[in-house]
């Protein structure tokens, strides 16, 4: 049996180092809709939500810093959470957005099978974000 749920989407955190880097890409390359930013809860930070749809994405800049990074090496640099993806329209326009304003493209767009296509991207922390077309 399923676990009731009380919203369609997902809540995602990303603890970063720079949060205005962070912003940079996911509001203003991206374009996620910027609502809010308010203290964590408890103290010693800032979370600062975003809109991806129906997604909450909160990139949170603790103060002071963790002193643990996540591995390197994208998808295959070590167990847990190491990607997450969003669907859009063209992954090659995303992709050239991302390239023009200077972020690396892990995974140029690609057919991976009939009719779906993806591209790699990773965010100013290392982090690696799945465009997906289908």
């Amino acid at each position: 049996m399923a676990i009731a749920l009380t919203k369609d989407s997902i809540d995602l955190g990303i603890v970063v180092k720079d949060g205005d880097a962070a912003l940079k890409f996911y509001r203003d390359t991206l374009g996620f809709e910027h609502p809010t930013s308010n203290p964590m809860p408890g103290g010693g930070g800032t979370m600062h939500r975003l809109m991806c749809g129906t997604s909450m994405i909160k990139v949170v800049v603790l103060d002071p810093l963790p002193s643990a990074e996540a591995p390197p090496g994208g998808i295959r640099g070590a167990t847990g959470y190491r990607y997450w993806t969003i669907s859009v329209p063209s992954v090659q326009a995303i992709a050239d957005k991302c390239s023009a304003a200077g972020y690396k493209i892990l995974v140029p767009p690609r057919e991976i099978r009939p009719g779906v296509s993806i591209a790699i991207v990773e965010d100013p922390e290392g982090n690696s974000v799945e465009f997906l077309q289908q």
